[in-house]
């Protein structure tokens, strides 16, 4: 075998492995130019893949309710303190001032593990259920699956989802809320002195109420974030549109987005300010005991305090808008988009 003419070897080398014979040039293909394993097609049908969007989006508007609390949670307990207790405080500067001197630097920052759960929970069921309400108004329109919705119409999809995000933050925001004015309710002898804890609330609240105790102020938290985002995503895809001017929205940096987000969070406070307030009242003094519903609340306010009660606290609320939306928005789209990225690129 050994003393056969290397012409023959090749040969029978190349049979024995199914390979071309001597004097046959095999190509060198690599890994780069084999064709791909994931059709185009396949790719289309993952992007557009409903259970992928939904856990991208809920994934995207829990990026975006950290951003928020962390850059809002100040002026947001300014806003639950003046609602609740307007005679106890001139304005945000004695209402920052009084704090700090009662509570400390801490007390601007009551309820924050509330106001965390709250908000990612409140933006990854909005912002989740905000895709799914887009394709319902393709649907009603008569649109194709993959047709940009004009601004008034992501506003709609917006109000719709609004209503589904209402059902897990109302818990949440009652527990926020009673933690941020505990220090009031105790002080003015509505309740007596307890452990001011996260655990301490919920304790309470289901000793007294139960299970449907949690979603006390459910009418006003469903009559503010129903409107409320009709305005929040109207004014946010407004504005997206005036810095777009003509190019598409994905191109805007992240400037044009706060602002974009700050916008959106004015027109929703502007626009339900005063059911806000009324709902924090009825969250808030419902410690106490039996509070009175939506109507009668909001009656005895206008009538013992006048209209001017209803707008405690809208200048921490305005200050707040900026950053905590601008940055709600920017977290939410940037994540969203490098979650896309990374879709495309597996």
């Amino acid at each position: 075998m050994a003393s056969w003419p290397a012409a023959h070897a090749a040969p029978a080398l190349a049979r024995s492995r199914d390979l071309p014979a001597a004097g046959y040039v095999v190509p060198v293909i690599s890994s780069r130019e084999l064709p791909s394993t994931r059709p185009a097609e396949e790719w289309a049908n993952m992007k557009s893949n409903p259970a992928i969007q939904a856990a991208i989006d809920l994934t995207a508007g829990a990026a975006g309710g950290t951003a928020c609390v962390l850059t809002g949670q100040p002026f947001d307990t300014m806003k639950v303190k003046m609602q609740t207790f307007p005679d106890l405080y001139r304005g945000l500067t004695d209402c920052c001032l009084k704090t700090y001197s009662q509570v400390g630097f801490r007390g601007f920052y009551k309820g924050t593990s509330p106001a965390l759960i709250a908000n990612i929970a409140e933006n990854s069921v909005l912002f989740m259920c905000y895709g799914f309400c887009q394709q319902v108004v393709r649907k009603v329109a008569g649109l194709d699956k993959q047709a940009k919705l004009s601004d008034l119409q992501n506003a709609a999809a917006g109000s719709f989802a609004s209503a589904f995000a209402a059902l897990v933050l109302c818990p949440t925001e009652l527990v926020k809320c009673r933690l941020q004015t505990m220090y009031e309710m105790e002080t003015s002898g509505k309740i007596a002195k307890s452990q001011n804890t996260v655990w301490s609330v919920i304790k309470s609240i289901l000793r007294k109420d139960g299970p449907l105790g949690f979603y006390h102020g459910l009418s006003s938290t469903l009559l503010r974030e129903v409107p409320g985002y009709f305005f929040f995503f109207g004014g946010y895809e407004l504005s997206r549109s005036f810095f777009a001017s003509g190019r598409s929205k994905d191109e805007l940096g992240p400037v044009p987005l706060m602002l974009s987000g700050g916008v959106g969070g004015i027109c929703l406070w502007l626009a339900v300010y005063p059911v806000d307030c009324i709902k924090s009242r009825i969250q808030v003094l419902s410690m106490s005991g039996k509070q009175a519903g939506f109507i009668r609340t909001f009656i005895n306010v206008v009538k013992n305090e006048g209209i001017t009660a209803l707008y405690s606290g809208l200048k921490p609320t305005m200050i707040r808008a900026f950053p905590a939306n601008g940055a709600l928005f920017l977290a939410y789209e940037y994540s969203r988009k490098l979650m896309m990225n990374q879709l495309e690129a597996y």
